[in-house]
């Protein structure tokens, strides 16, 4: 004789499964005003000198968390992130300090945010609002836990706490605006760093930047992997934005 399913746990499986069809299911489209308009937003933040001086403190998190993703994938043993007040970052790891693992730790850092931005994208484009708001919060309390200093700790925090009040307050219309507005943030300000970079290498400062160290890794010019940086960034920006203001 079957035993009969209590109420309880009935209601357990029907929440849990009104949750995964929330979370994978599609939401609708936001008008194309509104993707318009988050665009115009994100660009009052990336291009004047002062929101950017703040708002850099988010690419900065999606920069080192690139490093230490990849250093987790490639083998290398992550000791710690630092995110720093003047939004520069440190990411330690440990490895052999020559190879592909370290090559490919040393690209992530300014190709991650454009990246991130593109697969963003393409979650927007085919609806999954609610998923690309949870992942980002997902990742965002993963890097919480490898951060070393307080700054660093209160920033993610802040940002990652941002993302769950979205998620879980806010209306099918702002969630949508707020994820098209994080999503052109990543790919505008994806592209900025670089240059940025180059403008200081060229004034005779960051002898030690990624670039660098990729140029001494692969006994290549540090313009090479600048190109690389620049090109990632711009095919993310093009080829994301026609998803965003397509869909």
């Amino acid at each position: 004789m079957d035993s009969p399913v209590s109420p309880v746990h009935s209601t357990a499986s029907a929440s849990l499964a009104s949750l995964w069809d929330e979370v994978w299911g599609t939401q609708p489209d936001p008008d194309l005003w509104v993707v318009v308009a988050t665009l115009v937003a994100a660009l009052a933040v990336v291009v004047p000198h002062m929101p950017w001086r703040i708002a850099r403190n988010a690419v900065t998190i999606a920069h080192e968390g690139g490093h230490g993703l990849v250093a987790l994938l490639t083998g290398r043993t992550l000791t710690g992130i630092r995110l720093h007040s003047d939004t520069s970052g440190l990411t330690v790891s440990r490895g052999k300090p020559y190879g592909l693992g370290m090559i490919l730790t040393a690209a992530a850092g300014y190709t991650a945010p454009p990246l991130l931005g593109l697969g963003g994208a393409a979650l927007l484009a085919t609806g999954r609002i609610t998923l690309l708001l949870w992942l980002a919060t997902a990742l965002l309390l993963a890097l919480l836990v490898m951060i070393r200093n307080a700054y660093g700790a209160l920033t993610v925090f802040l940002t990652g706490g941002t993302f769950v009040l979205v998620s879980w307050l806010a209306g099918p219309q702002v969630q949508a605006a707020f994820a098209y507005a994080a999503v052109w943030f990543l790919l505008l300000g994806g592209v900025r760093p670089a240059f940025e970079l180059q403008a200081k290498r060229a004034r005779g400062g960051a002898g030690d930047s990624d670039a660098d160290q990729l140029a001494r890794l692969t006994h290549t010019p540090a313009g090479v992997w600048f190109f690389l940086f620049h090109t990632v960034s711009l095919c993310s920006l093009i080829g994301g934005g026609r998803w965003l203001l397509s869909g």
